[in-house]
Order: structure tokens, then C-alpha cells, then sequence
């Protein structure tokens, strides 16, 4: 094959990725929750990385990075696949902030951001194994809180026990009566995967999520081959 002919097989690949399968890089419940929206048929893989900062890494590095980690380390071992990767980090008081160790150190999150601000930034990539190409997003979403009891923030951990999320805060339980407004253009991303930049990311690489079965798109493929 020359080399033309190679690059326009690879186009024809990226066009009918919609035939690779999805594989979401992560072990998280909402994270699985919110994929489970497209209906799309897709496998669960944990990615194993060291998700600490690198010296002078700022918050937005830090969570692009760690999101295309996670892709690319899944990815190795998928021959055809595209490969969903995610993660979270928060910004309280100019201090990066991921889930609590434990039940004190939730405490003491919510204590720092009692009144306060914060940005809460999520990021995913999407990384095609066959053409190497991967795409990420970071999408910001700005958090004010009310003022914290010690009462209230320890009835709401002993209730929700969001030890999972990142800053101790859970919104689709009790966690949203700790909040005053959250403004973001992606009201998934405060769940832990924008699902808007999901879908734009997999259109581009051939899958949409309405056209899925539809007798045009399956002719579409059979023909090329």
C-alpha cells in the first residue's frame, strides 16, 4: 500500500469509528452513570497512575494531563478502541484540591470553603488506539457556598459519605444544599464527565449517539468495504 493510499484507510477508520468500541478509563460510579446516557455500548477499564502533581504544575495542567494519562494508559492495551478518559480537581483559596483522604480531612475541605469560592475543573480526552489522535477539553465550573456549619457538614457526611468526590462535595445528593449557585457551561462537568465535550469529541471521531442503528449510517459502512 502507498502512502496515500494508507492515509485515506486511516480516514476511513476515524469515519467508521462509531465500530470501535468504547472504553470509559475509570472506576468511577458517575462517571459510568453519565456514559449510560448515550446508550452506548461500552467497556469499564481502571487506569493505574500516579494522579500526583508534578513540581509547579497548575490546576488546569494538572487535570488535562491526568485525563489524557488515563486514556493512553488504558489504551495500550486496546488495539481498536476509543478510549474515554476523565478527572477532577477543585481550587479552594488557591489551593488544588482532590478527594478527602478520610472523614477529618472532608471536614477540613469544607470548613476552608465555608462562604467561600471555588472553580471546580473537569477535564476528558478521547483518545483513538487505531490513528493515535486525541482529543481533550477542560470545561470550568464556578461553585459558591453557603456558610458550613460543623453540625451540618458532619450530617451531611455521615449521610452522603462523599469520600468518592472531588472537595467532599456530592451534588446529586445532599451535597447541593451546601451550595449557593454553580455556573458552568456543562452542567455534567460538577458530576465528573462533561458530556456536552464528550459528544462533540466522539462526533468527531464518527460516533453519534442519535444516529446509532440507523439504516443510512449501516448502509454507509457496508459499502465501503
Amino acid at each position: 500500500m502507498n502512502e496515500a493510499g494508507f492515509y485515506s484507510l486511516l480516514l476511513k477508520v476515524s469515519k467508521y469509528s462509531k465500530h470501535q468500541e468504547l472504553v470509559l478509563a475509570s472506576s468511577s460510579r458517575y462517571r459510568r452513570a453519565l456514559l449510560d446516557m448515550l446508550l452506548l455500548p461500552f467497556r469499564v477499564v481502571s487506569p493505574d497512575i500516579d494522579e500526583s502533581p508534578k513540581q509547579d504544575e497548575d490546576a488546569n495542567t494538572l487535570v488535562e494531563r491526568l485525563a489524557s494519562e488515563k486514556a493512553q494508559v488504558v489504551g495500550q492495551q486496546e488495539a481498536s478502541a476509543l478510549i474515554i478518559g476523565s478527572d477532577q480537581v477543585a481550587v479552594y483559596a488557591g489551593q488544588i484540591v482532590g478527594k478527602p483522604i478520610d472523614r477529618e480531612d472532608a471536614i477540613s475541605q469544607l470548613e476552608l470553603i465555608s462562604e467561600g469560592k471555588a472553580e471546580l475543573l473537569t477535564s476528558v480526552a478521547v483518545l483513538n488506539t487505531v490513528t493515535g489522535h486525541i482529543q481533550a477539553k477542560t470545561v470550568s465550573t464556578l461553585i459558591q457556598f453557603k456558610a458550613l456549619s460543623r453540625h451540618g457538614i458532619e450530617f451531611y457526611l455521615d449521610t452522603d459519605k462523599p469520600y468518592d468526590c472531588c472537595g467532599s462535595v456530592r451534588v446529586e445528593g445532599l451535597g447541593i444544599t451546601l451550595l449557593k449557585s454553580i455556573r458552568s457551561e456543562d452542567p455534567t462537568a460538577v458530576m465528573g464527565l462533561p458530556m456536552i465535550a464528550l459528544v462533540s469529541m466522539l462526533e468527531k471521531e464518527g460516533i453519534e449517539p442519535l444516529m446509532i442503528g440507523s439504516p443510512t449510517t449501516m448502509s454507509e459502512f457496508d459499502s465501503s468495504n
